[in-house]
């Protein structure tokens, strides 16, 4: 027997970019227990701190019926658990499913009879039934669709878009029986102002999910062959893209570095069903391949500019202006801006880094970066603007340039500034 809608109490699991601004909105209306392995992110949560910047001190604080834990015992009086953690590659470009697995063991353990278990992470499709179900049987010794049920309903979490955030963002939602996939629809429908869209099986939700990072990759990898191509013809891609955008139908997307938890990676769990049932795809793993590629050819490029005014690229001082992997946050999950760092160093270059919004310590532990925290006048041989921070719009063209010495070169990634004053940009 379901849970009644009036009856519910939450534990949602993994307190990150996903689980956290959806465990204060049903804490708002609901009971809910928000648990985290790790203590040091409870306990900035119990002292209304969220250091990924998503929410604000006041909305956790209006989240009455929210509490934190990393202790599982606490998420044992709950009857519906929503699952929300990471799930990366590994080095070999392959899903890893370690952090859901062991969330769906946590779970198993205080699963009771009549419970229903949500998935949030993305997933290729399938992986919730036969790879996290399995895990609740063998943890519980439940029977799934008997005695417990499952729902999925795929993050669409944007860090750093405050205009667009979890309740105001339309939610796919789906269950394992027809009555689940009505109650999870339901529960979502309590917070989601957007609206929900009830898919017809998880599966489906799970292939719509990994298919909208999907599609943005490709379509970003088609530009950013373009932009190689028109490079080479002697042609701004900006002012291209421009005209061909006159066209009602023509897609605005612009080249770029795709790094991130989401574009950079699920093409990679498609990819890995795909072979798993013996279709081998070829044009999502060439736009991965390609985009991958993209931080290695901003490094060509200012090298070779470098090269045309004379200057060494051994011993140079660069200054990469941006870590993150999108502008306004702090996410350093899969940047590629890392790879611009790795290409340059290979010519033994002398990389600074500066990011307002990324913590010192982290960049420190996650890529061994030392961030600069002042910079200074005439110091540098190039400059890169990786990313399109609002700080570094604001601080200008002219400024940027006094930190370069006289023939250093300013390359712009993300046009922040028109094409005369920079010497080059994608």
């Amino acid at each position: 027997m379901l849970p009644q809608q009036d009856n519910i109490k939450i534990g949602m699991i993994g307190l990150g970019y996903v689980g956290l601004p959806l465990a204060v909105e049903f804490g708002k209306i609901i009971p809910i227990v928000g648990f985290d392995v790790s203590a040091k992110r409870i306990n900035e949560l119990k002292a209304g701190k969220d250091s990924s910047l998503e929410v604000e001190k006041k909305n956790i604080s209006h989240a009455s019926q929210l509490t934190f834990t990393s202790n599982t015992q606490d998420l044992a009086d709950c009857n519906v658990y929503i699952i929300a953690v990471p799930t990366p590659i590994d080095n070999h470009n392959r899903p890893d499913l370690t952090a859901l697995k062991h969330a769906s063991h946590t779970v198993g353990f205080v699963l009771s009879e009549g419970n229903v278990v949500i998935y949030e992470s993305t997933v290729y499709p399938g992986a919730t039934e036969e790879i996290c179900i399995p895990l609740l049987e063998q943890s519980s010794g439940l029977s799934f669709n008997k005695d417990f049920f499952a729902g999925y309903s795929p993050e669409r979490i944007n860090p750093g878009d405050k205009d667009r955030q979890v309740a105001n963002i339309l939610k796919v939602t789906a269950g394992s029986t027809v009555e689940a996939a009505d109650f999870v629809d339901a529960l979502y429908k309590r917070v989601i102002a957007a609206g929900t869209y009830k898919a017809s099986s998880i599966k489906v939700a799970e292939a719509a999910k990994v298919i909208e990072n999907t599609q943005r990759d490709v379509n970003i990898g088609l530009i950013n062959e373009l932009t190689q191509i028109f490079n080479l013809l002697g042609i701004d891609t900006e002012e291209v893209l421009e005209a061909a955008g006159t066209k009602w139908n023509f897609l605005p997307f612009r080249p770029g570095l795709v790094g991130g938890h989401c574009i950079g990676v699920d093409p990679f769990y498609l990819v890995h069903k795909a072979r798993e049932v013996g279709y081998t795809p070829t044009i999502i793993p060439a736009s991965r391949a390609l985009n991958d590629r993209m931080g290695q050819y901003v490094a060509q490029r200012v090298i070779r500019l470098m090269a045309q005014r004379r200057n060494s690229i051994v011993d140079a001082k660069i200054l990469i202006l941006g870590l993150t992997f999108k502008e306004n946050c702090p996410d350093l999950r899969n940047t590629r801006v890392m790879d611009i760092i790795a290409e340059l160093k290979v010519y033994h270059a002398m990389i600074s880094v500066y990011d307002p919004w990324v913590d010192q310590e982290q960049a420190l532990r996650a890529y061994g970066i030392q961030l600069e925290q002042t910079l200074t006048d005439n110091t540098f041989d190039a400059i890169i603007i990786a990313v399109a921070h609002d700080e570094f719009r604001a601080m200008g063209i002219e400024k940027i340039k006094s930190l370069g010495k006289p023939s250093a070169v300013i390359f712009d990634t993300k046009y922040l500034f028109s094409a005369d004053k920079t010497d080059g940009r994608l």
